[in-house]
């Protein structure tokens, strides 16, 4: 790929980003999905992300794959397969604009409808059976159009309460497994190649580094913190997209 000194410049801080919020801030992907969706078109980005996505998860799965949680995995993974089919036949349907705000507004309606209960019901609130139903199936169409999941799992793993190693420990296993499912749909869109896989090479080592910047810091942040943060970023994640 042709970029010039400054484009590889936001190349690098977007795969520093995709490492760090693997390991560390999980709401900072959806930085590194807005840098290379202003680098390139975004349908043409999410197939170029998707191999640095699948290192960071590799090293994520590996520093906390002993804290995932399972059982909240199993309600997701079928829903999540649904969903992904779903958006590999969207993928030529929908304009980029389309998809984007699409999604931004699953997020701020999803995001609100949590904040919502946990006000009205406290930290014991409890979400209905449709909920993770409704997340798998958006999490899997919403990470093949526009790699973009990451808030609404942030959503689905504070709404489970979990503590932030076993949240990282879940969502790591989770989006390694989906995004290796993701893999041959992207193929055979012939959005990842060998010219993206190149690319992917290049950055790598920037995806390492944030991945070891993310797990130094995540200790050093409480829970409370941790969560507001989570909460926070998928917000403005949300109305990014949207806006």
């Amino acid at each position: 790929m042709s970029f010039e000194l400054s484009q590889w410049g936001l190349a690098i801080v977007g795969a520093l980003a995709i490492g760090l919020a693997k390991t560390g801030l999980g709401g900072l992907g959806m930085l590194a999905v807005v840098i290379f969706a202003n680098l390139m078109p975004a349908r043409e980005a999410s197939g170029v992300v998707l191999p640095m996505l699948v290192f960071a998860d590799v090293v994520a799965v590996l520093a906390y794959r002993q804290h995932a949680q399972w059982r909240h995995l199993w309600k997701l993974f079928p829903w999540t397969a649904v969903g992904v089919v779903a958006g590999y036949f969207a993928m030529g349907r929908i304009n980029d604009r389309q998809a984007q705000g699409l999604i931004g507004g699953i997020i701020l309606a999803l995001l609100a409808t949590h904040c919502w209960r946990r006000r009205k019901a406290g930290e014991l609130a409890e979400h209905g059976a449709w909920f993770a139903p409704t997340i798998g199936v958006l999490a899997g169409f919403t990470t093949l159009v526009a790699n973009a999941a990451g808030p609404l799992m942030a959503i689905y793993l504070l709404a489970m309460r979990l503590p932030k190693m076993e949240y990282m420990g879940t969502g790591a296993v989770f989006f390694m497994l989906m995004n290796l499912f993701k893999v041959p749909f992207m193929v055979d869109l012939g959005l990842v190649n060998a010219a993206s896989f190149t690319f992917n090479l290049w950055l790598a080592p920037a995806v390492l580094a944030g991945a070891l910047l993310g797990k130094m810091i995540l200790p050093k942040i409480n829970q409370r913190l941790f969560e507001t943060l989570a909460l926070a970023l998928a917000g403005l994640a949300g109305l990014k997209l949207l806006f």
